[in-house]
């Protein structure tokens, strides 16, 4: 579809070489029947190669390629009213590679929001102190989570500041549907001044993508997602996402291990196998409980969230569960996971997430 719709530009390009041929009598073009004069002769001669030079810098994926198309319409389209006996079909390409161009502004806008914003988030985390996780930093930790820390190769290891996750996903939007959608994600986040930046691109179809960023910073939590970029779909703030955030922020916790012994986290042990986290932080306050094998794998996570933003929005379970481990710069994590509600009719299990890479302190920022 990509190389069809070049090959449209180029020739929509060559075409406009047609009138700079005529106005400067180069060759007979029976199907430019107006007469053209060589001024405007130059205008066409420059039109087409706005064209090929929009159609090269659209294959090579650059992320200016929008505005040469805009120019390209511009003035193709102003040709096209002047001649219109002649030239009137040409504006059907020309809307194609407008809607085209706007879509790709779209993502451009949306893009360098996600930049502004993930360099405020990762800001400072390549200032590590080089201290590690020792033993002694376990002993005021419940049992089970102190286990989990050594089992995860924690312990030995510097203190984790901040971290880059690579993701893959299927979801699904609603209880009911019965296929999967599949996505790409990627987050920042920052442990020492917590806060995380998660952006997703979801292929609803051929035409439809939809672009989405949850945030968590200075204690409050952020969701934004738009309908190829472009279009709000969802845009909301307030204290249920507050507290979901924080609370999607602890779960997270297994990523980076080192979290566990935040001054903002504080634990309550519940038996050998389980221990319930409590974090604040400028305001927000969320809890979740974590479940260990005897062994101190982490095997799921469960709180009560809002479902939902709205006003009547009730708390539901929410829960992760682990299907998979690996290892990321000698930290084993879980790699394969689920996120379930479990609604009052039926569990909803609507995401299934893997990682592909996880990067640690400085290497979260390259």
């Amino acid at each position: 579809m990509r190389y069809i719709f070049v090959a449209m530009v180029v020739i929509h390009g060559f075409i406009h070489l047609l009138g700079f041929i005529k106005a400067f009598d180069i060759s007979d073009i029976k199907e430019l029947t107006l007469p053209i004069s060589k001024p405007m002769g130059i205008f066409w001669l420059i039109t087409g190669i706005t064209f090929l030079a929009y159609g090269g810098v659209y294959l090579s994926g650059s992320r200016y390629a929008w505005l040469l198309g805009f120019v390209a319409v511009v003035f193709s389209q102003v040709l096209v009213i002047l001649f219109w006996q002649d030239a009137k079909f040409g504006t059907i390409p020309n809307v194609l590679i407008l809607l085209i161009s706007v879509l790709a502004y779209g993502q451009f806008n949306f893009q360098n929001l996600i930049e502004r914003e993930t360099q405020v988030i990762i800001r400072g985390v390549s200032g590590s102190s080089g201290a590690i996780v020792s033993p002694d930093d376990l002993q005021e930790l419940p049992d089970p989570v102190a286990r989990w820390l050594q089992r995860s190769g924690a312990v030995g290891k510097p203190y984790i500041f901040g971290g880059k996750v690579l993701q893959k996903a299927a979801m699904k939007l609603k209880p009911e549907q019965d296929y999967w959608l599949q996505a790409r994600a990627v987050q920042f986040t920052n442990i020492e001044v917590p806060a995380f930046i998660w952006t997703v691109d979801l292929k609803m179809n051929r035409l439809i993508r939809m672009r989405g960023r949850d945030k968590f910073e200075n204690g409050k939590g952020e969701m934004l997602i738009k309908l190829n970029s472009l279009f709000n779909v969802v845009n909301e703030s307030g204290p249920k996402l507050d507290e979901g955030t924080i609370q999607r922020y602890l779960g997270e916790m297994v990523w980076f291990p080192s979290l566990a012994l935040s001054p903002y986290v504080s634990w309550t042990a519940i038996d050998a196998h389980s221990a319930k986290a409590t974090m604040e932080y400028q305001g927000a306050k969320g809890s979740g409980t974590f479940y260990f094998t005897d062994e101190g794998d982490f095997i799921s996570f469960s709180a009560m969230r809002y479902k939902g933003n709205e006003p009547e929005a009730k708390k539901y379970e929410w829960v992760l569960s682990v299907d998979g481990y690996e290892s990321f710069e000698g930290i084993r994590v879980p790699a394969k996971m689920t996120a379930t509600w479990k609604l009052e009719n039926a569990d909803w299990t609507w995401l299934q997430l893997e990682i592909d890479d996880i990067a640690y302190n400085e290497n979260a920022t390259k």
